[in-house]
């Protein structure tokens, strides 16, 4: 199955897989962009999206940065794609207001497809953030070189 997700879910598991291997410290918006190879004017909406859903704690002025606002361990990678995603359309027949589909009433695609996005989610449900980047040496390398061993 081919899934696309949004450059805003993208970029939201990238910071926080930055967060998390920066935990010792504030991380600034700017090392994150050059790290991770983010606008800055992307990842401002995204650090604003992830703060306001309690994934990050932000703190403001010269010495400001971010931070996890919770463990690793207990961020779910299918929260963070639900919380980001919302509930986007898989196919014209899940828009209400868009729909032109002369099937959509008779068609049996609308419930596949509605499994297969539950068993998605539900795989990724499965996953931390702490398991993305836990032993994960190379990842910390690029994440953290100044403590790229965990």
């Amino acid at each position: 199955m081919f899934v696309r997700i949004t450059k805003r879910t993208n970029i939201a598991v990238r910071l926080l897989m930055f967060c998390a291997a920066n935990q010792d410290r504030l991380v600034t918006k700017a090392e994150i962009a050059d790290c991770c190879n983010i606008s800055e004017n992307h990842l401002a909406q995204v650090i604003n999206q992830l703060s306001q859903l309690n994934y990050l704690h932000t703190q403001r002025g010269r010495n400001g940065g971010m931070t996890l606002a919770r463990g690793a361990e207990t961020i779910r990678i299918g929260d963070v794609f639900r919380d980001i995603e919302g509930d986007l359309p898989i196919a014209e027949c899940f828009a209400d207001a868009d729909n032109t589909c002369p099937l959509v009433a008779h068609c049996r695609l609308k419930l596949a497809l509605a499994d297969a996005a539950q068993a998605f989610y539900a795989h990724l449900d499965e996953i931390t953030l702490e398991s993305l980047i836990c032993d994960n040496e190379d990842l910390l390398k690029i994440l953290n070189p100044v403590a790229c061993v965990r």
